[in-house]
């Protein structure tokens, strides 16, 4: 899946919005062996950024972002974006807060592109939060079931 979003995360960097990849492909990134077929990030929720992120998929080939406005993006928790790939964006995700997690965001390089993901603490202590059958199949892959 990575492979198809290399320009995608190209863009976020041009247009620097702050992001971090979450969910399922940040399991498959921290050693979680199982399959996702979209990609969720956590955005910072503010105007400035939201105009970024939508300009920034704009660029990226994603042109459902022009179907939606900054103002929308950040009433609602999450936006989804459907073209070659799918993309949800949430402003806010049980467990964690995006300032906390934007400042132990771990940079993970591609092909030669740099992206940011959620730590695998916060990740564990979001999944944790969630409490759906797959987040907690994914904390105890994490090797932190036991741990509190």
């Amino acid at each position: 899946m990575l492979d198809k979003l290399q320009n995608v995360f190209s863009s976020f960097q041009k247009h620097q919005v702050k992001y971090v990849v979450i969910g399922g492909v940040a399991s498959v990134l921290h050693g979680v062996p199982r399959a996702t077929f979209d990609l969720d990030v956590l955005i910072e929720a503010s105007k400035d950024n939201a105009v970024r992120l939508l300009a920034a998929l704009l660029e990226a080939g994603l042109g459902t972002a022009g179907m939606t406005s900054p103002d929308d993006l950040l009433a609602h928790e999450i936006t989804i974006f459907k073209d070659k790939v799918r993309i949800d964006v949430q402003t806010s995700t049980p467990g964690v807060v995006f300032a906390t997690v934007w400042e132990r965001k771990v940079p993970m390089t591609f092909h030669g592109q740099t992206f940011f993901v959620i730590s695998k603490e916060d990740l564990i202590a979001s999944k944790r939060a969630a409490g759906r059958p797959v987040d907690l199949e994914d904390v105890r892959a994490l090797g932190e079931e036991g741990k509190q």
